[in-house]
């Protein structure tokens, strides 16, 4: 959906999906519904400015400014959003080289993210560098198959975190890719890498039995999927994997979806995985609706920057 687009019509077109197997009976009887709004991005990379008019592949497109204005208007017709990034959020341009990550942190605090995982690409000037760069994030870093206990990261990163909107409790947990043969042992030193799918299961224990979350998110950082190794740990392995998350928002692969792909969980039941390509192009919606007894339903668009 283009930018232009969707100021003058929402996702309306965009289909609906039950998620958790719970029906729509309530939703097409006129009951009254909780509206939650997610937005996400995915290995930015240090794109702040937009791509000029005559790049042969996205000209025009993209740039902090107009992710701003797209991200305000759409606050503006739902207060109860939340925006979260998947990582990447390093290495890519000369500001990276130049400000170190300075900048896309303060950028990000002004857009208000809520929430970021931490991506292979945030390693690229070491620990030292990512936690010099941390006083200026002005939003929470999670990942909980990261233990940065050992490392001068220790306390700085978070394996979940919940957030109260319009009375719906959601729980949001990180989740990052193997470091070792991708990234430098130097640039992660003494870093923890645990296993993908036994703490997706930990954490949605915590935040589904011992929190009681209504809405349960894994901010992924592992890829979509691997064609050529269709076992090695993705999004949509992960997915059929394990339950009780409802969505997975992905990164690392680059993968650019124009809707949510609706997976089958480990109990059988819908929950989705999106991923929104790279450099900012675009930007995730996800709508979440609630019923009085906070069954869900949703639906998701990928807006062009």
């Amino acid at each position: 959906m283009k930018r232009r687009e969707f100021i003058q019509q929402t996702s309306a077109s965009a289909a609906l999906v039950t998620v958790g197997g719970f029906g729509l009976t309530s939703f097409a009887s006129g009951e009254k519904y909780k509206k939650i709004t997610i937005l996400h991005t995915n290995d930015v990379h240090s794109h702040i400015d937009p791509f000029g008019p005559d790049d042969g592949r996205n000209p025009n497109q993209g740039g902090v400014a107009r992710r701003a204005s797209l991200i305000d208007s759409i606050r503006k017709e739902n207060p109860h959003t939340l925006l979260l990034d998947a990582g990447d959020i390093f290495q890519g341009t000369p500001y990276f080289n130049y400000y170190g990550g300075e900048l896309e942190f303060k950028l990000m605090s002004k857009l208000k993210y809520d929430a970021a995982t931490i991506g292979n690409h945030d390693f690229d000037n070491g620990l030292e560098g990512l936690f010099a760069q941390m006083p200026h994030a002005e939003f929470d870093f999670i990942s909980a198959n990261y233990d940065f206990s050992n490392t001068v990261m220790d306390g700085l990163v978070k394996p979940y975190k919940i957030f109260n909107k319009n009375g719906i409790k959601i729980g949001v947990f990180g989740m990052g890719i193997k470091l070792e043969g991708l990234v430098d042992k130097k640039m992660y030193k003494e870093t923890e890498y645990l296993d993908p799918v036994e703490m997706s299961q930990e954490m949605t224990r915590i935040l589904k039995e011992d929190e009681k979350c209504d809405l349960i998110i894994c901010l992924s950082h592992i890829g979509y999927y691997y064609k050529n190794s269709p076992d090695h740990i993705s999004d949509l392995v992960l997915a059929a994997k394990t339950k009780d998350i409802d969505l997975i928002i992905g990164g690392h692969t680059h993968t650019f979806l124009p809707k949510p792909t609706v997976v089958k969980n480990s109990l059988g039941n819908n929950m989705l995985v999106n991923q929104v390509g790279c450099f900012g192009l675009n930007l995730g919606k996800i709508d979440f609706y609630f019923d009085k007894n906070k069954n869900i339903t949703s639906e998701g668009v990928s807006i062009t920057v």
